[in-house]
C-alpha cells in the first residue's frame, strides 16, 4: 500500500499519516522530517538542503526528489508508507511517478483531506504552543487548564507569526495555486479519494479506513 496524503496547511495531514501508518503497519514519510534529519547529520544531499534552508528558501525539486528516492530504498518502505507533505506540485508528481517507474513501483491512491477555509482558519489561528517544551494547544478544541499556561511544564502559550489570519489565509492561496493541478493530475489517474476533515481525528480517521478498506480490502 502505498499513499499520498494531500491537503491544505491545518487539515491535519500529520495526524492521519501517524493514524493510517499505525493501522497498517507502513511508514510515514514526512518531507520536513527527512530534510531535517539529513541536514541533522550532515549527508551531502542534507548540506545542500541546509544551504538553502539558511538562506531562507525552498530547496529545489531535484534535491527534494533524490531525498525522497533514497529514503523510499530503504527497507522498512517495502511493506507500503504514506508520503506526508509531498509531492506538493505537479512538478514533483510527475517526478515521484518516473522515479517510481524505474523502481517497478507506482503511488496506489492519493487521499486528499478537504476542509473549508472558515475552518481551517478557526483550527490554525487558535493554535497555542509552549515556548518551552513545544506542547500544543487550542484555545477552542484543546484549551490549557490555565489560560496562556502550558499543562505539561507550566511554559508560556505563543501563537506562531504564521498562524495568524491574514498568513493563514495567504498560504491557504498558495496552496490552492499549487495543488489544484496536482489534483487533477491523480483524479486522471482514477488515484484520487476526497475526504472530509470535518470532525474530530478519530472521526476523520474512520472515513479513511472505509475508502482503504474497500479498496484494498484490509
Amino acid at each position: 500500500m502505498q499513499l499520498i496524503l494531500l491537503g491544505p496547511p491545518g487539515v491535519g495531514k500529520g495526524t492521519q499519516a501517524k493514524m493510517i501508518a499505525g493501522h497498517y503497519g507502513i511508514v510515514q514519510i514526512s518531507t520536513g522530517d527527512i530534510l531535517r534529519q539529513e541536514v541533522m547529520t550532515s549527508t551531502d544531499l542534507g548540506n545542500l538542503a541546509g544551504s538553502y534552508m539558511e538562506r531562507g528558501l525552498l530547496v529545489p525539486d531535484e534535491v527534494v526528489i533524490e531525498i525522497i528516492k533514497e529514503r523510499l530504498q530503504d527497507p522498512d518502505c517495502r511493506p507500503g508508507y504514506v508520503l506526508d507533505g509531498f509531492p506538493r506540485t505537479l512538478a514533483q508528481a510527475e517526478a515521484l511517478d518516473r522515479v517510481l517507474e524505474a523502481g517497478r513501483s507506482r503511488i496506489d491512491l492519493a487521499l486528499s483531506l478537504d476542509l473549508s477555509e472558515a475552518e481551517l482558519v478557526e483550527r490554525m489561528a487558535g493554535r497555542r504552543i509552549c515556548e518551552k517544551c513545544g506542547e500544543v494547544f487550542h484555545i477552542r478544541f484543546h484549551p490549557p487548564r490555565t489560560e496562556g499556561t502550558c499543562d505539561r511544564c507550566g511554559g508560556s502559550l505563543t501563537q506562531r507569526e504564521d498562524d495568524c489570519e491574514e498568513t493563514i489565509r495567504r498560504r491557504l492561496r498558495v496552496y490552492e495555486a499549487e495543488t489544484a493541478p496536482l489534483i487533477d493530475y491523480y483524479r486522471r489517474l482514477g488515484k484520487l479519494e476526497g475526504i472530509s476533515a470535518s470532525g474530530d481525528a478519530q472521526e476523520v480517521g474512520e472515513r479513511i479506513h472505509r475508502v482503504l478498506k474497500a479498496r484494498f480490502g484490509s
